[in-house]
């Protein structure tokens, strides 16, 4: 679904003192939205990392058409490898990457590393909720994130939840043009009908799992005094 650079510009705000000074790390930056915007917004410095050649050079062009390619910085590379050179960021954002780096707590520990001593983590990403039974092999429950969240020497600042009819509204949007373009694609490729058909089934799945069965949330994460 993505990241909304609103939210992240909000939460910037409220948990950086000196936001506008401020170096970001984007890791998984896709096209760059969150990036450009935010630097657009408060005037600091982001660098961003995603394995795909073709985001990052759209990313590289909306920075040019936004006026804010003097802050912003895009580079293609596996963000698991180039994390291991990087320090001195302000904060880190993880937007809806997935686990990459594994949980939580491996996450948080793998990348402290990276971020000065007052930094903080912005990730977006779903949880469980405690009484729920529904289950999901790469989806944690809340309060198990919490705990890692704890071991990691870290506490939770903020649970910013998307509320449901955003969730919907969003997808609706995103599926509404996957539908048109596989259509598209069918109507191309009349052979492959198939696999684009079985592909709209596992994103209506998705979908399903978004909106009705796990939480939406963008978490602000920081060391423990």
């Amino acid at each position: 679904m993505g990241t909304d650079p609103e939210t992240i510009t909000e939460l910037i705000k409220k948990h950086s003192s000196d936001y506008a000074n401020a170096t970001i790390l984007d890791l998984g930056c896709g096209k760059g939205a969150v990036s450009v915007q935010v630097s657009k917004s408060i005037g600091c410095k982001c660098y961003g990392i995603d394995a795909v050649p073709e985001y990052i050079e759209y990313a590289q062009h909306k920075a040019r058409e936004f006026n804010v390619e003097h802050l912003c910085v895009f580079e293609t590379g596996d963000i698991r490898e180039k994390v291991k050179e990087l320090c001195g960021f302000d904060i880190i954002i993880l937007g809806a990457i997935g686990p990459v780096f594994g949980d939580y707590y491996t996450t948080l520990t793998t990348l402290s590393s990276c971020l000065y001593e007052h930094g903080i983590f912005i990730i977006d990403d779903g949880y469980i909720t405690e009484h729920s039974d529904f289950s999901h092999p790469l989806i944690m429950k809340f309060g198990t994130i919490i705990q890692q969240i704890e071991l990691a020497g870290m506490k939770l600042m903020e649970d910013k939840v998307l509320p449901k009819d955003k969730v919907k509204n969003v997808n609706d949007d995103i599926f509404g043009n996957l539908q048109r373009r596989c259509n598209e694609l069918i109507e191309k490729f009349p052979e492959k009908s198939r696999l684009f058909k079985d592909y709209l089934k596992k994103q209506e799945v998705e979908q399903d799992v978004l909106e009705n069965k796990i939480v939406c949330s963008t978490m602000v994460i920081k060391r423990k005094k």
